[in-house]
């Protein structure tokens, strides 16, 4: 199957002004606005496929205290959901992970994020094909990229010594904007339970 490929910037939507959640939303379970930081928590930014499943790991991994999904890594500002889908706004469905760092480490999340996808397909995660199902990490902080190189290496050497090739995960060191996704996005397996979005967890672990 032939790779999707990411989008000329100069060819990417426009976009728009203005959020498409203006005011965020009301986290169905942990009931505070889905872009609020609770107090002594640190944030998290991941891209490991469909967001709707990726969510859902983390809002029921002890220590997360929010959760919220939108698009990160690309050109056009605000994208819609169907926008990302089209291929041409170069963004990751990405999840925003606040944890309380007593109770969870950056480490742990991102132990999390490799064990449950397979971060050598490229552009897509099982049947999910395209730009946006790229594995990727957003580090907030120099440490948080400092922890993050040291792991994706780590998981490099599972990965590779396990037969699946190569991790292309991209490790993104920069100050990137979260656009958040729509309100029916936000805890979709919540919304709809049996809805459609697997975890593509290989089975390889490590440390």
């Amino acid at each position: 199957m032939m790779q999707p490929r990411m989008v000329d910037p100069r060819l990417a939507l426009v976009g728009r002004e203005a959020s498409i959640l203006p005011g965020g939303a009301v986290h169905d379970i942990f009931g505070i606005n889905v872009l609020d930081t609770p107090e002594g928590s640190e944030v998290a930014y991941l891209a490991l496929g469909c967001f709707w499943g990726a969510e859902k790991l983390y809002w029921t991994t002890p220590g997360v205290t929010n959760t919220a999904v939108g698009y990160m890594g690309g050109t056009t500002p605000n994208p819609t959901y169907e926008e990302t889908c089209s291929g041409r706004t170069g963004h990751t469905e990405t999840v925003r992970v606040t944890f309380d760092p007593t109770k969870v480490s950056y480490e742990q999340l991102l132990r999390i994020f490799f064990e449950n996808h397979d971060p050598t397909q490229g552009m897509r995660q099982g049947n999910d094909v395209g730009t946006q199902y790229r594995s990727a990490i957003f580090a907030a902080t120099p440490e948080q990229a400092a922890t993050a190189a040291s792991v994706l290496e780590q998981y490099g050497e599972a990965f590779d010594k396990a037969g699946f090739g190569s991790v292309t995960t991209e490790l993104v060191t920069e100050p990137t904007p979260f656009y958040p996704a729509e309100p029916g996005h936000q805890q979709y397996l919540f919304k709809v339970p049996h809805g459609y979005c697997p975890i593509h967890a290989t089975g390889v672990t490590c440390g």
